[in-house]
């Protein structure tokens, strides 16, 4: 099994550093992802700036909560689902939508129901969702600009997932005192 370093501000490339202290004082703490993903600097600014066009969707806060935390889920990555769970609290997230998602029980509310299950059929089946599923994601009162935007969501997903798998971060205190 290949050991990862995990960097902190201290030990990290002259790079890496400056980001790592962005995330610090926007987080108020580093999350442990990125202290792997530190190996890559560039993964580090392709997480942010992916992130910040995030936040420039049209699915609000919470949509965009609901949406990283069921990609999290559908791939099973811990560290994010305990992360997307902590912000989506912050984010306005349903407690019954999160508890619904965490416990992989059905979700009451129409809408983060269509986009959970919309955001992991395109997740699961890469890409190519059945027509029923993108029509149910349609008649639930979504557009198709935010078809984009879930995939948009998907990649960043695919970056942290796909890392954390690798590197299998234990959640922050913080995040974990945020549930």
């Amino acid at each position: 099994m290949t050991d990862f370093t995990f960097y902190t501000k201290d030990s990290a490339s002259e790079q890496a550093k400056p980001l790592l202290e962005g995330i610090e004082k926007g987080y108020g703490f580093i999350p442990n992802l990125f202290g792997y993903m530190a190996e890559a600097p560039v993964m580090i600014q392709a997480y942010l700036a992916l992130n910040d066009l995030i936040s420039k969707t049209s699915l609000t806060p919470a949509q965009q909560q609901v949406a990283l935390l069921s990609v999290s889920i559908e791939n099973g990555c811990d560290f994010c689902s305990v992360a997307h769970r902590a912000i989506g609290k912050m984010k306005g997230v349903k407690p019954d939508t999160i508890q619904a998602l965490h416990s992989n029980t059905p979700i009451a509310d129409k809408q983060d129901h269509a986009l959970s299950t919309f955001a992991r059929a395109l997740t699961k089946q890469r890409g190519r969702p059945s027509e029923q599923e993108l029509q149910n994601f349609l008649d639930a009162g979504f557009t198709k600009q935010q078809i984009f935007e879930v995939i948009l969501i998907i990649s960043i997903k695919t970056l942290s997932n796909y890392s954390n798998h690798l590197t299998h971060p234990e959640p922050n205190k913080e995040l974990l005192a945020m549930l």
